[in-house]
């Protein structure tokens, strides 16, 4: 018998731990300005593969994959849409093989780049495009899709919509969100956290939530909004390492794995059922993260 669904381990009231960021780690590893970063899935398998790896290692529950630009839109601009299937394939299954059978692939889909609402692209085209991506990470081995950094509810219910009427995959989508200057939060669309979630939620979604654009302690604020709406939805967080600030023309995210983990508690008493980090986390912030995580279960279970 396969392992359990994610939405049935956490009917259970079991807490998941999640990976962190990739994109620093493919340029640690050689990538290069300019360079399509979801190719290396095809070119560079084992380095995709020990990164995923890396973040098993530190205890995570699930991993995503090297896939979150790698839909047809996306791909395009470096001259590679005819390989959205393999690249995509590739990706999963290099996560996949870092995962084994006993943790979970949550593979990466990201926005396309293109706006609704300035007629680049309509619902059908991004349909057509989520489903081609979607099919090929079921087809490398994935469990679920993470929709993510979603800032137009449009454009995230398409991909809601492809990955869950052509695959029998589980569903996340996440949004990022910024405080404004009258302090609320705001997708780049202007949409609230309920509002998403709700948009999520109504096109199918079995797991929604939020990720970048907020360190954890900001993440707090918008699962408070959300729980206030939804108090039963399944949610998931990946927090930045802080806001970057930039030094030497690079972003340096500030927030160490301690001061990340100790927001952890406060996540998880606001009912957050599945944490990880985004931009700036690295394994060690992961495997601080998971001690947190598991820490929280001992004193519940003591009280």
């Amino acid at each position: 018998m396969g392992k359990q669904k994610i939405v049935d381990v956490l009917k259970t009231g079991k807490r998941l731990v999640s990976d962190g960021a990739w994109g620093t780690f493919l340029y640690r590893k050689g990538l290069q300005p300019g360079e399509c970063p979801d190719e290396w899935s095809l070119t560079h398998p084992a380095e995709v593969k020990a990164i995923a790896g890396s973040y098993i290692q530190a205890g995570a529950d699930m991993i995503e994959t090297n896939s979150f630009g790698a839909n047809y839109y996306k791909l395009e601009y470096f001259g590679l849409q005819d390989k959205v299937a393999a690249i995509n394939e590739a990706a999963a299954r290099a996560s996949r093989n870092a995962a084994g059978e006993d943790k979970y692939v949550i593979a990466s889909i990201g926005p396309t780049g293109k706006m609704l609402v300035m007629g680049e692209v309509t619902e059908d085209d991004l349909y057509r495009c989520f489903t081609e991506q979607a099919v090929a990470l079921e087809k490398g081995g994935a469990d679920a899709v993470c929709i993510e950094t979603m800032s137009d509810a449009g454009e995230a219910v398409q991909a809601i919509r492809a990955a869950k009427e052509n695959t029998c995959l589980e569903v996340i989508a996440t949004f990022t969100f910024e405080k404004t200057l009258q302090g609320e939060y705001r997708s780049m669309m202007g949409l609230t956290p309920v509002d998403a979630v709700r948009q999520a939620i109504d096109a199918g979604a079995d797991i929604v939530g939020a990720n970048c654009g907020n360190g954890m302690e900001q993440m707090i604020e918008i699962v408070r909004e959300i729980r206030a709406e939804y108090p039963g939805v399944f949610l998931l967080i990946h927090a930045n390492a802080g806001l970057p600030t930039r030094i030497d023309d690079k972003d340096i995210f500030p927030e160490t794995p301690e001061s990340m983990a100790a927001h952890v508690p406060c996540l998880l008493d606001t009912g957050v059922n599945i944490i990880g980090g985004c931009c700036g986390t690295t394994p060690a912030h992961i495997c601080a993260i998971k001690k947190a995580v598991d820490g929280y279960k001992v004193k519940q279970d003591a009280l």
